[in-house]
């Protein structure tokens, strides 16, 4: 495990982790790379590939490369910063931000590298037009993650220099580390995290802030309304349905009181998500809605959120979501929304388990149980935007993890099937899974609705 259970709850902007924070970060990072500033004449050749050209444009992969190119950055960028988010984005032009003005030319290149679906190159040229740096190749490998050509199993964010007490790269090592040091799962993150980040400061700091984010993010998105970009003509519902729920409905006349609340968590997330909001990857945007609303139905459902217990919920979450990324993916491009929905599904199912008093074992069946009712669910976002399954896909990914956590409390024996046995499915079956039905909008729902998304030509 080379992971920290930070990078797997990080902060960004909708409406996509691989194809808006990541692609963001590539480019701040070629810039830094370049010492691109204010003043300069060069001009950014950048090509994305693979689905980052196929359904970019929807996805805001080309506006948040260039921003992440003069200085924004995924925690500092909001939608309406120039270009801003939904607007179209000429294929040639002038970016400006904090730290740079540059030019910039844009290649959608539909076909994908062999490495990742995800890539994007840059490629750095004077003011005569000689080209400066050579191809530069990164790829955007899901949750925000990135990784370089040269580099490519091994991810930006990790912690290749520090050792852990208890490693683990699968649920059977996890749990054979909590069996022998009679730890809990959160315990024994911890744990790992603090020989990560130096002290138990840092690592509660971010997770206290990833908590807040998702509450600030639950209440924005409850209180907006308007139709979301895109053209899909996709209305918000989330203040409608909050204002249906306080009118009409009680604990004592309707039984699926909670359900109703956690739909609206979750669709609230992401219609933030959709609008280029801030949101937290858990673990990515396309799957933000899961996990903070099943923290939310714990804290106003299941009187289990006081204190600091969303620490214990997050670092639960993130040991189930690191094993997942390691074995398999978070990437829809990758392996389908079975990677994202199923990947989320399985965290928020493994964090409520855990603050529901599970021992590690029930944990780890919660997580089994969530990720293997979601094993290959495709990824086909209408239009190429992350509208359509995705916001009502994680309600009922929401749902689904309530269930799984309180299936596995009620279960008396062991399970015949493991997590890791579903994790190597879905990592087998991502891999047998066509592409049109992995995040191009050239299959399922996408082309069905009569809606194909149109790759831009170069």
């Amino acid at each position: 495990m080379n992971i920290s259970a930070l990078d797997m709850f990080s902060i960004g902007i909708g409406p996509s982790s691989s194809h808006t924070v990541g692609p963001m970060r590539a480019a701040m990072k070629f810039a830094r790379r370049h010492c691109l500033k204010q003043g300069d004449t060069a001009t950014v050749h950048i090509t994305l590939h693979g689905s980052l050209a196929a359904t970019g444009v929807g996805h805001g992969t080309d506006r948040a490369t260039l921003l992440g190119l003069v200085g924004y950055t995924p925690t500092t960028v909001t939608p309406d910063i120039d270009p801003a988010f939904g607007t179209v984005i000429p294929l040639q032009g002038e970016v400006k931000g904090p730290n740079a003005v540059v030019q910039y030319k844009l290649h959608f290149d539909p076909l994908p590298l062999p490495e990742h679906p995800n890539a994007l190159t840059f490629m750095l040229f004077d003011a005569d037009g000689a080209r400066v740096s050579d191809p530069e190749v990164f790829f955007s490998i899901g949750g925000g993650f990135i990784a370089e050509a040269d580099t490519f199993h091994e991810d930006a964010t990790t912690t290749q220099s520090a050792t852990i007490p208890y490693p683990f790269g699968t649920a059977a090592e996890l749990l054979n580390h909590c069996a022998a040091h009679a730890l809990s799962i959160p315990e024994l993150t911890l744990a790992n995290e603090v020989a990560i980040h130096g002290s138990e400061a840092v690592v509660f700091q971010h997770l206290d802030t990833v908590w807040e984010t998702m509450k600030q993010c639950v209440n924005n998105g409850m209180r907006s309304e308007g139709i979301l970009p895109g053209g899909l003509d996709v209305r918000r519902r989330a203040p409608g349905l909050k204002a249906q729920l306080l009118q009409q409905g009680s604990p004592r006349t309707d039984p699926l009181w909670a359900m109703e609340w956690v739909n609206l968590y979750a669709l609230a997330v992401n219609e933030e998500n959709a609008a280029g909001g801030t949101v937290v990857t858990a673990p990515t945007n396309g799957a933000a809605g899961i996990v903070p609303a099943v923290m939310h139905y714990l804290r106003d459902f299941g009187s289990r959120m006081y204190g600091k217990r969303h620490r214990d919920f997050l670092l639960t979450a993130a040991a189930i979501g690191m094993i997942i990324k390691e074995n398999a993916s978070i990437s829809g491009a990758e392996v389908g929304c079975q990677g994202e929905v199923g990947s989320a599904s399985a965290m928020a199912a493994a964090g409520l388990c855990q603050l529901l008093g599970g021992t590690p074992e029930q944990v780890e069946h919660a997580a089994e149980i969530a990720l293997e009712h979601n094993l290959g669910l495709t990824c086909d976002p209408v239009g190429g935007l992350v509208q359509i399954p995705c916001i009502e896909r994680n309600a009922v990914g929401a749902v689904k993890s309530i269930n799984a956590a309180r299936l596995s409390m009620r279960n008396m024996g062991g399970h015949r099937v493991s997590l890791d046995d579903v994790v190597r499915t879905m990592a087998a079956t991502g891999f047998d899974m066509h592409n049109k039905y992995k995040e191009t909008s050239t299959g399922g729902l996408a082309v069905h609705l009569g809606l194909p998304v149109s790759i831009t030509e170069c």
